[in-house]
């Protein structure tokens, strides 16, 4: 089966090197790529959410000037299988300077790599709706972009969760229309929310990333925490819009192969294709060119 990976992590930060460890994997460039041939995983999607970290391409974020710094991912010496979306610092956005910000992200989301803008809400304390959005909004609509939503759990305590509530979403599905909007986590641990939106709203999809960490044998762990994953797969069902659902790793924080082992226990056997392949495409449409 082929495989998208629609949300993963690609940076030479102390922490994922951590994570990886912990997840039976190493955190860089060659290993990833053979977890990749391994797995079946075509395309990756990594999410622009560094500090000023190093990415695994090679490169070193972009430093440019002024507020050009909203974004933290840029379209390094990256193996074709791998794009990214651009990575937003909301809270450095302001009414004054939104404009202009978007003009500088312009440069990024024309380049053939990069297949959307990020949003981290939460970790980010501002609401996806707030107007000093809609200038990349727009930006997203013209370029064709989907732009991803950080929905739900967060991993650190200076977060604040109501700004990541899925909820918070509808509103600005609404306004934007014809933008198509990703719950990234499937709102975790908000999952009927997230799947009311999603089901509500034509342009608004999820991705199954981050619904578990760490190295793990797929049966017993699904057996251990049943009760949560029939809770998932039951409201998936509730809504009977796989068409809607992507799959996504989160990468390097659990193990792919008994991750994918696991989501497609989630979801039913005649929906695989579609989830972990298909749906990307559609939902990236920048992607099918890079393949």
């Amino acid at each position: 089966m082929k495989i998208i990976d629609a949300h993963m992590h690609y940076y030479e930060i102390e922490g994922f090197h951590t994570a990886a460890k912990a997840a039976g994997h190493e955190n860089t460039a060659g290993h990833y790529s053979g977890i990749c041939a391994e797995n079946g995983i075509v395309f990756s999607v990594a999410m622009g959410n560094s500090e000023g970290e190093t990415s695994l391409f090679g490169g070193s974020t972009p430093r440019v000037p002024n507020l050009a710094r909203k974004f933290d991912f840029a379209s390094f010496n990256q193996p074709a299988d791998i794009g990214y979306c651009c990575g937003v610092k909301s809270d450095e956005l302001t009414p004054a300077n939104a404009e202009k910000t978007a003009s500088e992200f312009e440069r990024y989301v024309k380049t053939p790599h990069c297949v959307g803008i990020k949003l981290y809400p939460g970790y980010r304390h501002v609401y996806a709706h707030d107007p000093v959005h809609y200038p990349l909004f727009e930006l997203a609509r013209h370029y064709d972009l989907p732009v991803v939503i950080h929905t739900g759990d967060t991993s650190n305590s200076a977060a604040i969760l109501k700004y990541a509530h899925p909820l918070t979403v509808d509103e600005l599905a609404v306004r934007y229309s014809d933008v198509r909007f990703v719950l990234a986590h499937c709102g975790n641990p908000w999952i009927v929310d997230a799947v009311a939106v999603a089901d509500k709203n034509d342009n608004v999809f999820i991705d199954l990333s981050g619904l578990a960490a760490g190295n793990f044998e797929t049966e017993s762990f699904y057996s251990a925490h049943r009760a949560y994953y029939e809770h998932i797969a039951m409201w998936l069902d509730y809504m009977g819009k796989y068409e809607k659902v992507m799959y996504g790793s989160d990468w390097p924080l659990v193990n792919i192969q008994n991750y994918i082992g696991l989501i497609g226990k989630i979801i039913p056997k005649d929906k695989h294709r579609a989830v972990f392949y298909e749906n990307a495409l559609k939902v990236f449409p920048k992607i099918a060119p890079l393949l």
